[in-house]
């Protein structure tokens, strides 16, 4: 139990007392004093006054800031902001050195697979692909690795990690542990409690939540190692230029105010969709861990279905056929239509992103255009 606070002190947003309910709404805000705003601003600039804290704008923008915070203190560690998701795992994979070795799901979301792919292909490193549920396959491919990428639930399999355990095991082989969060979010699970080195988001998805900003995080821990390796990433931010505009920064914050109203809307739309989805005689197979807003199901199809699953997708009225997930909207497409989804991934597969839609709409939305199908 955290200790008690002394009489008259105000809880800081990022107290241990206060439930992630309450700091995805107080955190990131302005110092209180009248006549304050109760928002941070935006700041647009490129160029700072000499001899300041900044000087220049690719290196740092207030604007920055407050999400930055937010997201840290919502994850237990220190946040750096990026363009966009992809940008932050190639700042992790840059850690990786020159013929280093990466353990990685063989299907995990296709940016990370591809870029991993294409690293080795150039003899930049050696990767060693794994399935994640495997707990003693995967310790087994830890000796001399140098980084181990976990996706918990994995996209789009939906596949679930013993973040703990693995975690430990990669530590004793000397390996760094990266966690994609982003199916999670800091809601659901805070992979730096397990143990784990960086956590990474792609902060359009549930973080900003509307679909209208792209943006990407690494988080690390509040200790030397951790700021050792945040110094890092924030240099390869900064040489590479992967910074992200004030304007989205600013809405990715708004946004993150109503995450835990989304994110528990949507998680009780998916449980019921995906028990209804279960019973259909459609979908052969569900593919739900019991948590979260993603679902993903197998359609029956005359030969392998996967023209079954796109049908389905083109068929919604309510469900938007397309590429993200974690907005307020609902959206399902068929994986395997995208360029590098991995081959473990089947071609029958729908990955759906439950919104915060009455479920019912939802439910008849999907049901017209599986007996659509025939």
């Amino acid at each position: 139990m955290s200790a008690p606070r002394p009489s008259g002190t105000p809880a800081t947003p990022h107290s241990p007392e206060l439930s992630p309910r309450t700091q995805v709404v107080a955190a990131g805000r302005p110092p209180r004093a009248p006549g304050a705003s109760l928002n941070p601003p935006v700041t647009f600039t490129s160029t700072y006054i000499a001899d300041g804290p900044v000087n220049y704008a690719r290196v740092d923008n207030p604007t920055w800031t407050p999400f930055e915070e937010a997201v840290g203190g919502l994850e237990g560690g220190q946040a750096l902001l990026y363009s966009s998701g992809m940008a932050a795992v190639v700042a992790v994979l840059a850690l990786v050195p020159r013929g280093g070795v990466v353990v990685a799901p063989a299907a995990a979301y296709n940016g990370v697979v591809v870029s991993l792919t294409e690293a080795a292909q150039e003899g930049l490193l050696e990767v060693r692909w794994v399935d994640i549920t495997d707990t003693a396959g995967v310790r087994a491919a830890l000796p001399g690795a140098d980084l181990i990428w976990l996706e918990s639930p994995t996209n789009p399999l939906l596949d679930v990690a013993d973040l703990a355990g693995l975690t430990a095991a990669a530590h004793e082989a000397g390996a760094l542990v990266a966690v994609d969060n982003t199916f999670a979010t800091p809601l659901l699970q805070r992979p730096l409690d397990e143990g784990a080195d960086i956590v990474v988001h792609s902060a359009t998805k549930y973080l900003a939540g509307h679909s209208d900003v792209i943006l990407g995080l690494t988080v690390t821990n509040d200790d030397e190692p951790g700021r050792e390796l945040r110094t890092r990433l924030a240099r390869h931010r900064t040489l590479g230029g992967a910074i992200a505009g004030p304007m989205e920064a600013w809405l990715a914050l708004r946004g993150l105010r109503t995450l835990s109203l989304r994110l528990e809307r949507a998680c009780e739309n998916a449980v019921e969709l995906a028990r209804r989805l279960a019973d259909h005689p459609r979908v052969s197979r569900v593919r739900y861990p019991g948590w979260g807003a993603v679902v993903s199901v197998e359609v029956a199809g005359r030969t392998d279905g996967a023209d079954e699953a796109e049908a389905l997708a083109a068929g919604t009225r309510i469900w938007s056929n397309s590429t993200s997930l974690g907005g307020v909207e609902s959206q399902l497409e068929r994986r395997r239509r995208q360029p590098g989804e991995p081959e473990a991934v089947p071609v029958n597969l729908v990955r759906m992103s439950v919104g915060v839609e009455d479920v019912d709409d939802l439910w008849r939305d999907l049901e017209q255009s599986l007996a659509a199908l025939g």
